[in-house]
Formats: C-alpha cells, structure tokens, sequence
C-alpha cells in the first residue's frame, strides 16, 4: 500500500506554468506506474499524464502533449508534473495516483491509490 500526497497546486495566469509535486509514504514507490489525473467542475475525471516504473515511458493526453512533462524521482519517491503554457481549460483539481503493473495506462479504475488532490486555477 502507498500513501500519495500531493503539492505545488494554485493560481496562475494563462501563459504561466506550475509544478505540481506528489510524494509517496510507505510502500515500495519504485514498484508502480505513476499517472497524474484531473476533474473540473460538472466534468469527469481524465487522463493527464503517466510514466512507468522506472521512468524509461511515459504517456500523455493530446490537450497536454508539448506543454506538461512527467518526471519521477524514485530515490526521493515523488512524481512530478511541469506544466507550462497553461489555458484556462487546464483549470481543474489535479490528483497523482499508483498503479501496480507496468503499463503507463490512461484509465482511471486501473490505479490503485489516490492522492486527495490539488486546486489548479488558470485566470484568463
């Protein structure tokens, strides 16, 4: 089992860019795939990003592709997420989760654990 909490989450303006962090307790970090998932108001939760257990693979979502960056630190056992150019529509609550497995996957009823999440806020 492994308890993820995430940070970094805020108010920017379009254009700017966020790092959201999220650390992992207990558990074996090394041993799961990492994603990165997000909710808006009156939406369902989506697929941002993901990466696998060592770092060698990652996975994003279109809207994201060539603005966000997955990376992970397994000696430190957090998995962050750079996002740059942000847009209003990237206004959400971001949540970190784990996977056992090896596939970064893009479904959020393949993670195991969830992070209580963090508030992005884009300001046109």
């Amino acid at each position: 089992q492994v308890r993820l909490v995430e940070s970094g989450g805020g108010l920017v303006q379009a254009g700017g860019s966020l790092r959201l962090s999220c650390a992992a307790y207990e558990g074996t970090f090394s041993a799961y795939v990492m994603g990165w998932f997000r909710q808006a108001p009156g939406k369902e939760r989506e697929f941002v990003a993901a990466i696998t257990r060592g770092g060698s693979d990652t996975s994003y979502a279109a809207s994201v592709k060539g603005r966000f960056t997955i990376f992970r630190d397994n000696a430190k056992n957090t998995v962050d997420l750079q996002m740059n150019s942000l847009k209003p529509e990237d206004t959400a609550v971001y949540s970190c989760a784990a996977r056992r497995g090896t596939r970064p996957v893009t479904v959020f009823s393949a993670y195991d654990y969830w992070g209580q999440g963090t508030q992005v806020t884009v300001s046109s």
